[in-house]
């Protein structure tokens, strides 16, 4: 497995390789998800290239960027594990050289649900991306349904600057009583870990709901708040239902597909979640019809 540590030395690699190549962005500190997004890439693939960059543009003051997980040689052990073929890993001032001063700004999915959480987090995003989509040139990029934000954003800058790049997206991986794998999922106590279980089921509240014929969005955002209320240590960020492509906030009655977020504190962790209406959507197909390019 190539370990490569700049952009020339990446684009020289990719052009070595010949027949289609799919890629998996990360931020490393590695879980199942990560490797089902490899997994995916592998089966419809000839090469797979991943990246392991914790983007310092994409944290705001006060976050959690010092403290963000890392384990390097883990990480190089399950890629190469998994059959990647070369891992991307430029350091900071590879990315942002002196004097950079370009930064990829999108308006309308940017503006609710986390990035009026997190201001100017879906700049950094943006611009990072684009920048490893210059570096890998896939043909396709592998992203997990619990970034759904994202995966928006991404499909947007992707469209409109014209990149010849197939958004694919995986479904979210669970641990058994349901909770998002995350790499921040090892900030929680244990105490906190059983609490979180509350995300999940206040999403099935919803799901089992609008399963039973109910469309009407208050009622269904409802039961999710009265969920995480019963639980001491949550407190909701926020619960939105939004079109799952454009992401303007749902009206008062869903007459499509809608996409389910919320993002719920447990300690000093935020737990961020998401489910498309109707279940059934919640497929890889599904999801790359839905989400994705």
């Amino acid at each position: 497995m190539h370990i490569i540590r700049t952009a020339h030395e990446m684009q020289a690699l990719r052009r070595a390789m010949h027949g289609r190549v799919g890629a998996v962005y990360t931020m490393g500190a590695l879980h199942e998800g990560h490797l089902a997004l490899v997994a995916a890439a592998r089966h419809a693939h000839d090469h797979v290239i991943a990246s392991i960059f914790v983007n310092p543009t994409q944290f705001a003051a006060g976050e959690d960027f010092d403290k963000y997980p890392r384990d390097e040689q883990r990480d190089l052990e399950l890629f190469a594990a998994a059959g990647v073929e070369a891992v991307f890993m430029p350091s900071p001032a590879e990315v942002y050289p002196t004097g950079f001063q370009t930064t990829i700004r999108l308006s309308g999915v940017t503006q609710g649900l986390e990035g009026a959480r997190r201001p100017g987090h879906f700049d950094g995003v943006a611009t990072v991306v684009a920048k490893l989509f210059n570096a890998t040139s896939p043909h396709a990029a592998f992203f997990g349904q619990k970034d759904a934000q994202q995966v928006a954003v991404v499909r947007r800058m992707a469209r409109d600057l014209n990149f010849p790049v197939d958004i694919v997206v995986v479904p979210t991986l669970r641990e058994s009583d349901g909770l998002a794998m995350s790499s921040r999922n090892r900030y929680l106590t244990p105490a906190q870990r059983a609490a979180a279980a509350v995300v999940p089921r206040a999403m099935r509240a919803a799901v089992a709901a609008y399963g039973a014929g109910e469309r009407e969005t208050a009622r269904l955002l409802e039961l999710v708040r009265r969920e995480i209320s019963a639980e001491p240590l949550a407190s909701l960020d926020y619960v939105s239902l939004n079109d799952p492509s454009t992401l303007l906030p749902s009206l008062d009655r869903l007459d499509g597909p809608a996409l389910l977020s919320l993002t719920v504190q447990v300690g000093a962790t935020h737990l961020l979640d998401n489910c498309l209406l109707p279940d059934s959507l919640n497929t890889q197909d599904g999801l790359t019809a839905v989400l994705g390019a």
